[in-house]
């Protein structure tokens, strides 16, 4: 979380204060009024706290480095308590306690509140309003009312008024005990830095040993430090932070992670930057080591961008979310690849559509056909997608300083070099021979089918990669029912000879070419009737369907629908799904061999110079954020010149950069400006392997 500031603080206020209770201090209270001569207390945690600037006259300002949660709840807890004795003529004790959250008037300026805490986040408005309040307080009343801010406030307040008059008889002893409990009872421990200490260090190990943050909270705080240290007003740099709405603060699942969309979003944007995969756990700090190494930005520039590009990613997913929405190439990537639950592509989009792109939109619509087909047709055979984000990441690195003109051959280039089987491009051959006999409907789940169908539709309708049909109209992206053409319940009404022929047809049921889209109505009144006749399934079809791969089997089914028709439908479809994700001319997507003569552990860095990926005289540099500073010469034969001596490899080197310990040289190093070494050992192994 960020620093909030006492007095005239700058930063935020609670990730959520509406859930928390007050029974600890009515608790204590009430032990108070049964023992007044004990003391009991209750812990309430740790807050770190920074020395502002002082000025010249005035109450001394500290940010709050960690524990704003806590401080926010406490600050709402006593002002609600106060406007309670108020509301009971106990102004004495409602004294005592707006002390501990109101300053004086000699200390309030011009245009100070007066408030002790302040925010200077989104929550600002709303805690300044409810605190400012004069009791009694109509919270409907209130312009922020609805805020948790406003609603944690009347939470307690309406339910330390119930505990007061609980027992008329004892209204102001339960006052007395609970001023002197919250004035006495509540215990913090204040960590105190001095303006020139390290607060990021300190945040980052509390946090470490607690409840861990989202990378979001952690990015964040390190930001507005950094923005600080620049200088830069902070309150107004928050106006442009734009991960505080519920858009972003959305919980979504990659697989079995689940995290807040602005961290999936802060770490695929580094991503597109770096162009490495980088884990959901390791977002901060190579967030930390990218701004200050590989960066030339200042925060606030950086801040800029990620702000602009969030604006984009986040007008991307809400158009694509839209079902009736017409979709540009990008848009409908987004869906598409929501719909197949893949986020791997996310840092491609946001490298082509970054401001500082010069790509033309029909370049980055092929950009996109590409890495969708790649996607796509791996999806269909359903091959493993474990390894896809890392070369999706590498790809970026590989193909980023590509200039309009070449980059999507750069990056076709890219993915039909790709030869594993964890990782390959699918050919037509292979895609076809799969589909052909595969229970479409059993293979995949049901959003998945309609977004495959929904592009079916679209290519009867003229969309291909090769772009905008004529009809000008792409399918609504309605939840459209998948139908069996041939019914599941086909046996009611679709009698056939023998054992052999109820076999073959319950093979065809589930095939690609007997699935269709239709709307929710007529599936329901068709979905298990017969095929021919005035109430038979082709005569409903013909009067009110509305798709368009829907007419050939109208017209071509006059004498029934058969597994010869399923065949020849199904390859159709094929065909469809096919010019819908292509691949290059003459692509064959096959694997190779895995007993190549190169290979990850045959490859020497004398290979990589034998076959020009590299040149004698190549500057590398390392890549762990512990040795910045080093760099070294490869010679021939793979040698290298390092702080003026002579090594027999780079793993050489790299053994006396870390001090006399092993390590794997092929992550160690990269070329100054350029790629790693082990990424050019993967290149050899796939072009020469």
């Amino acid at each position: 979380m960020s620093p909030c500031r006492s007095t005239s603080g700058r930063t935020c206020g609670p990730r959520t204060t509406s859930g928390l209770r007050c029974g600890p201090t009515s608790g204590i209270s009430e032990h108070r009024i049964e023992a007044p001569a004990s003391a009991v207390s209750h812990f309430l945690g740790a807050v770190v706290t920074q020395d502002a600037a002082a000025g010249p006259v005035g109450v001394q300002e500290f940010d709050i480095v960690d524990g704003q949660q806590r401080l926010t709840t406490l600050q709402l807890v006593l002002d609600a308590t106060a406007a309670a004795f108020e509301e009971r003529g106990l102004t004495s004790l409602a004294g005592q306690l707006a002390f501990l959250t109101h300053n004086g008037t000699m200390f309030i300026g011009a245009t100070d509140s007066g408030l002790k805490l302040r925010h200077t986040n989104r929550d600002r408005a709303a805690f300044d309003e409810v605190m400012l309040a004069d009791p009694p307080i109509d919270y409907r009343e209130l312009e922020h009312g609805d805020s948790l801010i406003s609603r944690a406030h009347e939470y307690f307040a309406s339910h330390i008024g119930a505990w007061l008059d609980a027992v008329p008889e004892q209204t102001n002893a339960r006052a007395d005990a609970l001023a002197m409990s919250l004035q006495l009872s509540l215990q913090l421990v204040i960590i105190r830095l001095t303006a020139d200490e390290d607060s990021q260090e300190i945040f980052e190990t509390l946090n470490a040993r607690g409840t861990p943050l989202t990378a979001a909270d952690l990015i964040k705080n390190y930001v507005f430090q950094r923005l600080k240290a620049e200088g830069t007003n902070t309150a107004e740099a928050y106006a442009r932070w734009p991960f505080e709405t519920k858009f972003w603060e959305a919980e979504v699942s990659v697989g079995r992670f689940a995290t807040t969309r602005s961290a999936l979003f802060l770490g695929q944007w580094l991503v597109s930057r770096v162009g490495r995969e980088i884990s959901p756990r390791a977002t901060f700090s190579r967030f930390k080591f990218f701004t200050e190494h590989e960066s030339n930005r200042t925060m606030s520039e950086l801040l800029d961008l990620v702000t602009a590009q969030a604006k984009t990613y986040q007008e991307l997913t809400e158009r694509a979310a839209g079902s009736h929405a017409d979709l540009d190439r990008v848009a409908l990537h987004i869906y598409r690849m929501s719909v197949a639950q893949v986020e791997m592509t996310k840092p491609i989009v946001l490298w082509l559509t970054s401001p500082e792109s010069t790509y033309r939109k029909e370049t980055v619509a092929s950009v996109i056909d590409a890495v969708e087909s790649w996607i796509i047709r791996r999806r269909l055979l359903r091959l493993q997608s474990s390894d896809l984000g890392r070369v999706a990441a590498e790809m970026i690195s590989a193909v980023r300083s590509a200039s309009d003109a070449e980059v999507v051959a750069k990056v076709e280039q890219y993915l039909t070099g790709l030869v594993a089987t964890s990782t390959y491009w699918p050919g037509d051959d292979e895609v076809r021979s799969m589909l052909r006999t595969m229970h479409f409907y059993r293979r995949f789940s049901q959003p998945m089918q309609r977004m495959l169908l929904q592009a079916v539709e679209d290519w009867y309708r003229g969309y291909t990669s090769e772009g905008r049909s004529k009809t000008g109209i792409r399918v609504h992206r309605d939840k459209h029912q998948v139908e069996h053409l041939l019914p599941r319940g086909w046996r009611a009404h679709w009698p056939v000879a023998d054992a052999a022929a109820e076999a073959e047809r319950d093979d065809h049921v589930h095939r690609l070419g007997n699935l269709t889209l239709l709307t929710a109505p007529l599936n329901g009144s068709v979905s298990n009737t017969a095929w021919l006749g005035d109430g038979g399934k082709r005569t409903a079809l013909k009067r009110h369907d509305v798709f368009l791969m829907n007419r050939p089997v109208i017209d071509d089914s006059a004498e029934g629908w058969n597994e010869a028709k399923i065949a020849e439908r199904t390859d159709a479809m094929i065909t469809a799904l096919l010019e819908t994700w292509p691949v290059p001319a003459a692509h064959e997507g096959k694997t190779v061999d895995r007993s190549s003569r190169f290979s990850k552990a045959t490859t020497s860095y004398a290979d990589l110079i034998s076959v020009g990926l590299v040149e004698v005289g190549a500057v590398l540099v390392c890549t762990d954020e512990r040795w910045p500073e080093a760099r070294g010469t490869l010679l021939a034969g793979g040698h290298m010149l390092y702080d003026g001596k002579t090594y027999s490899s780079p793993a050489a080197a790299a053994r006396v950069v870390r001090g006399g310990r092993s390590g794997n040289a092929w992550y160690f190093w990269r070329v100054e400006g350029g790629a790693w070494l082990k990424d050019l050992r993967e290149e050899l192994v796939r072009r020469e392997g």
